[in-house]
């Protein structure tokens, strides 16, 4: 697997924000699509965003629409999660991961079309 790193979780009051870094440590990102992925206690990872190699795509499950936003810097070799007016369902451990891709709008949302993953983050959304 691929080293990623995430970074930015900690603990916020609902309806504050955090941004979240996925880095690459040796590698470029730029052929290779990003999703994010949650899991929080006692419940299955799910997909939360997902942005293609090209950045020119970018999903998101309903429930995260019109707060969080992806994006990504091929400069810094970085890909961010924007979470804005969190809310408590909002706390999980956050992970990034990266697959390959051989189109610039590839963007896969299942866990199984992802091979390589970060240790994730934990976000906390207090009431």
């Amino acid at each position: 697997q691929l080293p990623l790193v995430e970074s930015g979780g900690g603990l916020v009051q609902a309806g504050g924000s955090l941004r979240l870094s996925c880095a690459a440590n040796g590698f470029t990102l730029d052929p290779y699509a990003i999703g994010w992925f949650r899991q929080a206690p006692g419940k299955e990872r799910d997909w939360v965003s997902c942005i293609s190699p090209t950045g020119i795509q970018t999903t998101y499950v309903d429930s995260v629409k019109g707060r969080f936003t992806v994006s990504k810097d091929n400069a810094k070799n970085t890909v961010y999660l924007q979470m804005n007016s969190l809310k408590t369902e909002d706390t999980a451990i956050y992970y990034c991961a990266a697959e390959r891709a051989y189109s610039g709008s590839y963007c896969p949302t299942a866990i199984a079309d992802y091979f390589n993953w970060g240790q994730g983050t934990q976000v906390t959304v207090s009431s």
